[in-house]
């Protein structure tokens, strides 16, 4: 028994890198124009109207700029070679921004129920809202949602979970400004308790998307195992190998938007040396051509002969 690995396709690795990085930086500058440009608008906009839902929103679109500067800075170091020091590459640096954007969205969303509660308890205080503001929120809830599909489209094209992350943050402003407009539509006709209201609500989705996004960031950097499929895809890649009898104990873990893996190979236990390694090389290169995996070390065994290292693992992935 022995293991076999060897080295990526550095120049092809490097491209796609190089692309990916690319394409992400130029969606995230877009966003980062749009933010900025909606932030202001909206706070300012908001303070004149005396709209709490509308400022709430501007609020929202300040953590989004802040939350372009880190996909910005996560994709220049996420997208470096692998080095002595990170043999794998910085892939993770992506997950780790997606987990610094989640908490970030935890934290602003707390603020605004914090400020929502605050007007609910005193209904009195509530102003009248200028109509001015409906007519921000408007704009932010059209260019919110094209920004999301341009975004989601390029995130989707260079397979970039933080970018995709990043995205869907910018649906949940989208989602938020509606809320916002009916808030604002509900003080028009008369209703002004349904401004803060319309706060409460944003502040609802904008926690609980960055849970969503930090929990799972949380889990990748805990060396969460691929899903189910695409580990059945990988096990069928290997068994459909010439020379592959049977395969077992395969072992996968994220890493940013990559996989690596870990599997035993069973071949004829009467081939040479040479002939189970030509058969575990033929098995990697099929793979990594094949699926979204950045290595796979791969574990030789006599088929049909008792593993004796077989037993020796717990708490792994399997298949049998």
């Amino acid at each position: 028994m022995y293991f076999t690995d060897f080295s990526d396709s550095a120049e092809d690795d490097a491209a796609l890198l190089e692309r990916r990085a690319a394409a992400a930086s130029h969606a995230t500058w877009l966003s980062v124009g749009a933010n900025i440009f909606l932030a202001v608008a909206q706070i300012a906009i908001g303070v004149f109207s005396k709209s709490q839902g509308l400022i709430a929103d501007g609020v929202h679109s300040l953590s989004d700029l802040f939350g372009d500067f880190v996909v910005l800075f996560a994709g220049r170091h996420g997208s470096k070679e692998a080095d002595d020091d990170h043999p794998y590459g910085h892939r993770r640096f992506e997950t780790a921004a997606t987990l610094l954007l989640g908490v970030l969205l935890i934290a602003v969303g707390i603020g605004m129920l914090w400020n929502a509660v605050h007007k609910l308890n005193e209904p009195d205080m509530i102003p009248m809202i200028h109509s001015i503001a409906l007519w921000v929120a408007g704009l932010t809830l059209v260019t919110k949602e094209l920004l999301f599909r341009y975004m989601l489209s390029v995130a989707k094209r260079v397979k970039s979970g933080m970018l995709i992350a990043n995205a869907w943050h910018a649906r949940s402003d989208a989602a938020s400004s509606l809320v916002v407009g009916i808030g604002i539509i509900g003080n028009l006709a008369g209703y002004p308790i349904l401004d803060p209201v319309a706060a409460l609500i944003v502040g609802i989705l904008v926690a609980k998307m960055g849970w969503k996004f930090g929990w799972d960031a949380l889990n990748d950097l805990m060396d969460r195992a691929a899903d189910e499929e695409e580990v059945k895809a990988i096990r069928q890649t290997l068994l459909d190998t010439d020379g592959v009898k049977n395969v077992h104990d395969i072992r996968t873990r994220k890493m940013g938007d990559m996989i690596v893996v870990d599997a035993h190979l069973e071949v004829d236990a009467s081939i040479t040396v040479k002939d189970g390694h030509d058969i575990a090389v033929k098995a990697r290169l099929r793979v990594l051509q094949r699926h979204r995996v950045l290595n796979l070390m791969i574990h030789v065994d006599p088929w049909h002969q008792p593993d004796l290292d077989h037993a020796a693992n717990i708490g792994t992935t399997t298949s049998p």
